[in-house]
């Protein structure tokens, strides 16, 4: 079994090469080593990396409400290898970390009377969606108000948290990751998402811009840089690769199509996306590749793991690594085999899950909850490396 040091620097190593999009190869700890079998080494094999690296989904989101810098402090306390803001844009064109610019769900804009008003309706991304919004407001507004839980019935324990927090600023997550590494000696990477690119554009509020400017006023605008950059969209993605050397993450939902290329009617969808002629026109512009997990195990009818597909071995030839999302720890959001007694809402074995996928050859995955996705993952070193 790999030492507890030994298994973090092979992290931070893992964390530079997932970042460059480079590949690099795991030795033994020690010509003593325990003797590694023929499908041990098969199943290692299949990585682009020495380690699997591990995502704080918008922090430590199991434990705390998202996108705080408490979320994404305890993210790192747990373990993980990177922290992801995802970012939209105030009126004042200052990014801040929201999963959506809607904010009624994840902060208390609904109790300040003096925001009344700003209650409207928007189509954003084709859909009709009620309530307030980030670019209706100024960073100095956003910053009266506190983050909450955003689903307290699946995390009625984080609603404890209600009211404590404010909304970062992606410059303040950067910060915050700067003093922790500064405080720890480690190498923490960010992965900032861009949410909802096209239509930031569309009224005046790239996110582009600011984004490269705060990397790189951090020095993380180069390719072997503890960063990238998401996007479930494409032409925002090809605009950054002329922005920064950073390197870029192409997500990919589960059917449907990247909301641009509707807009452009060019008739790509996901599932072309994750076809060969897809992946490498993936490769033309950016480093990585994040499909969602069914793309990779899909679940059978009784809610079990399915048989694993080719797409990892398939992405890796055209020399992308594979990263996948998310993996969440209650009952009712893993496989029927990996879920523990039958309260939906009770964690269940994360590991469970997280095998087989690294086992298919996932490089990556994003998680609610860090702890339980650090120890899967190092249990599954220890076991194949």
């Amino acid at each position: 079994m790999l030492n507890p040091t030994r298994m973090r620097t092979l992290a931070l190593a893992a964390a530079a090469a997932l970042a460059a999009g480079t590949v690099l190869v795991s030795h033994p700890a020690s010509a003593a080593a325990t003797t590694t079998t023929a499908a041990q080494t098969a199943k290692a094999a299949k990585h682009h990396h020495a380690e699997p690296i591990v995502f704080g989904h918008r922090g430590a989101s199991g434990y705390r409400p998202e996108h705080t810098l408490a979320a994404y402090d305890l993210a790192i306390q747990q373990g993980a290898d990177f922290i992801e803001p995802d970012v939209v844009s105030t009126k004042d064109g200052v990014l801040v970390a929201r999963h959506e610019n809607e904010i009624s769900g994840t902060t208390d804009v609904a109790d300040h009377p003096e925001f009344a008003g700003r209650k409207t309706t928007k189509t954003i991304d084709g859909k009709a969606l009620t309530g307030w919004f980030t670019e209706d407001f100024t960073l100095a507004e956003l910053k009266t108000l506190r983050a909450k839980e955003r689903i307290p019935g699946d995390r009625p324990a984080n609603t404890a948290y209600d009211g404590l927090y404010e909304v970062p600023t992606l410059d303040e997550v950067l910060d915050l990751i700067d003093a922790k590494e500064a405080e720890t000696g480690r190498t923490i990477g960010v992965a900032p998402e861009t949410k909802h690119p096209t239509y930031f554009d569309s009224i005046g509020l790239s996110l582009e811009e600011p984004l490269a400017k705060s990397l790189k006023s951090h020095r993380l605008g180069g390719k072997r840089a503890a960063a990238v950059i998401q996007s479930f969209e494409i032409s925002n993605l090809k605009d950054l690769n002329r922005m920064v050397d950073t390197p870029l993450v192409q997500l990919i939902d589960f059917g449907g199509a990247p909301y641009d290329q509707v807009v452009a009617g060019t008739g790509v969808t996901n599932d072309f996306l994750v076809t060969d002629k897809g992946l490498r026109s993936i490769k033309k512009y950016a480093d990585q590749v994040a499909p969602y997990k069914f793309y990779f195990i899909p679940r059978n009818a009784d809610g079990t793991l399915g048989e694993a597909t080719d797409l990892a071995d398939r992405a890796h030839r055209i020399g992308l690594p594979t990263v996948i999302w998310t993996m969440r720890a209650e009952n009712k959001n893993l496989p029927t085999e990996c879920r523990i007694g039958t309260d939906p809402i009770a964690i269940g074995d994360l590991g469970c899950e997280v095998g087989p996928y690294l086992d298919a050859g996932v490089d990556a995955f994003f998680t609610d909850h860090p702890d339980l996705g650090v120890a899967a993952r190092d249990a599954w070193v220890a076991t194949n490396q």
